[in-house]
């Protein structure tokens, strides 16, 4: 199907950069230390997680930095597996993003902004899905205006984002009481197994990036640097704000309070503290529901590009530079979400976070892609290269299968939902005939 307006590139690396960061510098920095500290056997064994989960990030982003600047499309992992098995496995990954995955998480991260909201101007029972149904809006509208104007927010917001955690690790090692005793741990076996999956969770989204691919001037160049460094600068934040938890609260008191970050604040600065928190929650979750919104389009775009009978979320539109039908459905989808959370609000929560296995699966099918690519396109240039190949992307690989049984040991038979959207996708690929590309015609 031809592109009658194809992506152009007017992002900057600074804006693939501050995307990056801001999808995963989310919410979870502010819960899951706590998960972790309570897994851990020491401080030692704590901080080294953190570290190590930085590193198992970026073994990750060289393997997507091969495969984003050897195929600078827009559609991120799903142009990948399309090129590896086909447009039918690529499709079911997209079905899933774009139904529950992406979406989900769009709503998830505005309903913290509503939880957050409702704390500072409370206007009644519907306090947090109306804030949370106005962040849907607010955002879909700022990125169906233009991809030039949601990259400017995506960047302030960032700053935003970044200095409020900034603000968390300076209130706690530098500004705590001194009569503060942290409380110290329980000194047994770290379950490393759980620690990984916890830490790698807060780590998530790196992975986003690639999505945007197709419209980063001189994406060859700047792609690998920018989730090499983003992931970098990330680790180097967690590690801090994480020494802050330690400064304050020590391993025992991570454990016992489930927000940290706001047990932190309140203890430094009292009930205006929490009042800061708050703010800084806020300004974490629009920053990677933004970010979302963002690469989130650019897979439903790609869908509608391949499949005929989905075109019309697959066009580009030259004037805003955005994908504008693909954003309008992605937010539809979203409210639809929120309203649902809004009535039942466990459930929707347990759904969402049930397609961890799906995930995790698409995932490993991107890892192992690329050794189908190096073999099936070996004389296709590669301005990049996995250093160490194949022991990285087999790390890499191997990192992603043991999440997949990780989460379907956790998750046990809520995984089924996941398996009950993957259904959903393959009786839709019935009734859709996908297109052949060009540059697919040949082996």
């Amino acid at each position: 199907m031809a592109d009658p307006a194809p992506p152009r590139a007017t992002l900057r690396a600074r804006d693939a950069f501050a995307i990056t960061v801001g999808i995963v510098v989310g919410a979870g920095i502010f819960r899951t230390p706590s998960l972790v500290a309570g897994a851990s056997g020491s401080e030692l064994a704590m901080l080294l997680a953190w570290v190590a989960g930085g590193l198992l990030s970026i073994v990750g982003a060289l393997c997507y930095a091969e495969l984003a600047t050897t195929y600078p499309q827009a559609g991120g992992d799903y142009a990948y597996l399309r090129r590896a098995y086909g447009p039918r496995p690529a499709f079911l990954f997209a079905w899933a993003r774009m139904s529950v995955i992406q979406t989900g998480s769009i709503a998830l991260l505005c309903f913290i902004v509503g939880d957050y909201m409702a704390q500072l101007f409370d206007v009644g029972p519907w306090s947090s899905p109306l804030y949370a149904a106005i962040a849907v809006v607010a955002l879909s509208a700022i990125n169906w205006l233009g991809t030039r104007q949601s990259a400017t927010v995506q960047t302030w917001l960032t700053v935003a984002e970044v200095a409020g955690v900034l603000v968390i690790v300076v209130a706690g090692l530098m500004f705590a009481p001194g009569d503060i005793a942290p409380v110290p741990g329980s000194g047994g076996d770290s379950a490393v197994g759980l620690i990984l999956v916890f830490v790698l969770l807060t780590y998530g989204g790196w992975n986003e990036a690639v999505y945007i691919t197709a419209e980063v001037r001189d994406a060859r160049r700047w792609m690998p640097r920018v989730l090499v460094l983003s992931l970098v600068a990330v680790a180097a934040l967690y590690v801090l704000v994480n020494l802050a938890y330690l400064r304050v609260l020590g391993l025992g008191g991570m454990a016992e309070h489930d927000a940290v970050a706001a047990e932190v604040m309140g203890r430094v600065f009292g009930s205006t503290g929490a009042v800061l928190m708050s703010a800084i929650v806020v300004a974490a979750a629009l920053t990677s529901a933004n970010a979302t919104l963002i690469t989130g389009a650019r897979s439903v775009y790609a869908v509608g590009r391949d499949f005929p009978a989905l075109g019309f979320i697959g066009r580009w539109d030259a004037r805003s530079g955005a994908p504008r039908a693909a954003i309008v459905v992605q937010g539809v989808l979203a409210l639809a979400l929120v309203a649902l959370g809004a009535f039942a609000r466990d459930g929707f929560e347990v759904a969402v976070e049930y397609t961890a296995p799906v995930f995790w699966l698409f995932f490993l099918l991107v890892g192992i892609a690329l050794f189908v690519l190096r073999r099936r396109d070996s004389g296709r240039p590669r301005p990049f290269r996995v250093p160490l190949y194949p022991v990285l992307p087999l790390l890499f690989c191997a990192t992603s299968a043991y999440l997949l049984y990780a989460s379907l040991a956790y998750t046990g038979r809520g995984a089924l939902v996941g398996v009950a959207v993957l259904a959903v996708g393959g009786l839709l690929l019935l009734l859709l005939r996908p297109s052949t590309r060009p540059e697919e015609a040949s082996p």
